[in-house]
């Protein structure tokens, strides 16, 4: 220890090693990160190293100083990171290794079906597959029909994602084939955090042969059978079938990673959001206010007979909604966002500050330590649905120490590292929450608080650690 910390160069920040040889304190941030770093802080100011399993982790926790990381990004990659991570944890050749070319650029290019004119398109296609599973759900829910909350987000969400982009499985048992795809998901999913912590599949029981079957289901001559699927994913097989040398089964791998990606973080993110109006009475009729008076200002009408449409700046205009989402954002997000460094350099801060990084260091923000400061957010543990509402518009605006601030809700990364899907996610969501209140009456039969279970602590939205009954009924 003592070593390690006489052996820093000058200008590099205090490191905090661990007794233990590789690990360092990997087992303490993994147990709670959120506690460790503020700890850390309280210590030694706003800038850190940490010794993590092989890697020096710079961590830079003063959000006034996110944007000279952020703005960096010619020094400070993340690409490569994260090329390297998903190709390991979903099973297809790295693509920054100079065999497949432009093929990552070409893919990103791709995410522009992910915004604008076809945002509509795609939110329009999430908007009927939504309502025709309500729609299918009222015709079971006669009387009160009782679920697991997170089960039942699950079952809805993964159904109408995976037909939004991949497209309706023609079979009579479509439903079945879907389900058992999420079933064999939901297991995989539960992997997620030791694959991404880089622990060989090996050593997770069936995470490998559940993986290799999920694959399975994307292979071209499958998925040539589901009808109707997004102009994203249509783009993206395009692609893929100009690189000769990436293979069948590398193709179907990254399909597979796609979905992931579309869903792994949207369906806890949903629960979150569905469990606090239904906590909060005051949050779910403000909400449902807000719901019933854009139908009724528009003429629609709610029931399963009739489809809802909705244009994107009536989405946008459901302020209430969308404050209360952010706010269970803000509160069950835990998203690392990692930098590495390039080359020996020299990073300037504001206040003249400088930190001297080493190449393949990694910087990393922690947005949940800003999430939680109560100097911007004013009881920072209790929801607040209108907590970004200001005289009934969006609330922008936050401040710590007496200075706005840039960046004060980072639920989806920041800089290059932004998730591209974002806006369909929140639309996805927003049009989730809509049409459940818009048909249902919705209660809790428990009373229990749910907690956040920190296993994906840094990786994204934390999941729910233990379900809840909830129950539902057609609104009369």
């Amino acid at each position: 220890l003592f070593f390690s910390v006489f052996n820093r160069k000058s200008g590099e920040p205090p490191l905090i090693n661990g007794w233990i040889p590789y690990l360092g304190k990997a087992l303490i941030f993994r147990k709670d990160a959120f506690k460790f770093l503020l700890d850390q802080q309280k210590k030694l100011g706003d800038i850190f190293t940490v010794h993590i399993a092989g890697r020096y982790i710079t961590f830079i926790m003063d959000p006034f100083q996110y944007v000279y990381v952020i703005r960096n990004s010619k020094q400070l990659e993340f690409h490569e990171f994260a090329d390297k991570m998903a190709s390991k944890t979903f099973d297809y050749p790295a693509l920054s290794k100079g065999k497949f070319p432009d093929l990552k650029e070409n893919l990103h290019r791709i995410y522009q079906y992910l915004q604008g004119k076809p945002l509509d398109i795609i939110s329009g296609h999430m908007m009927k597959n939504l309502q025709d599973i309500f729609e299918w759900k009222c015709s079971q829910a006669t009387d009160w029909e009782t679920e697991k909350m997170y089960k039942f987000c699950c079952s809805v969400m993964f159904e109408a994602s995976f037909v939004t982009l991949y497209g309706r499985v023609p079979a009579a048992d479509g439903h079945k084939v879907i389900s058992e795809i999420r079933d064999k998901f939901i297991k995989f999913d539960a992997s997620f955090p030791y694959l991404a912590a880089n622990i060989p599949i090996e050593l997770l029981g069936a995470t490998k042969k559940v993986r290799k079957e999920l694959i399975h289901h994307f292979l071209l001559q499958n998925m040539t059978k589901w009808l109707g699927g997004s102009k994203v994913v249509q783009a993206r097989q395009d692609i893929f079938e100009k690189y000769e040398l990436l293979g069948d089964y590398d193709k179907a791998a990254h399909h597979f990673a796609f979905l992931w990606a579309s869903v792994g973080n949207t369906i806890p993110a949903t629960f979150w959001a569905m469990y606090y109006l239904l906590r909060h009475p005051e949050a779910l009729a403000a909400v449902r206010d807000e719901i019933d008076h854009l139908l009724q200002s528009t003429g629609q009408k709610r029931g399963p007979a009739y489809n809802i449409h909705l244009t994107r700046e009536q989405l946008d205009n459901l302020v209430c909604l969308e404050s209360a989402l952010n706010e269970s954002l803000r509160m069950c997000s835990s998203s690392m966002n990692i930098r590495i460094s390039q080359e020996d350099f020299v990073l300037k801060l504001e206040g003249n500050q400088e930190i001297g990084l080493r190449k393949g260091d990694w910087i990393a923000l922690y947005p949940q330590i800003l999430h939680m400061d109560p100097e911007v957010y004013e009881d920072p543990k209790e929801y607040k649905f209108d907590r970004y509402i200001e005289n009934g518009k969006k609330k922008t605006t936050f401040y710590k120490a007496g200075r706005k601030l840039k960046y004060f809700l980072m639920p989806f990364g920041s800089g290059i590292s932004m998730c591209p899907g974002r806006f369909l996610a929140m639309n996805e969501m927003k049009m989730f929450l809509f049409l459940l209140l818009a048909h249902f009456d919705v209660e809790l039969v428990e009373n229990k608080a749910v907690g956040l279970d920190n296993s994906r602590m840094g990786l994204g939205i934390l999941l729910p650690d233990v379900d809840i009954t909830f129950r539902y009924k057609l609104r009369s």
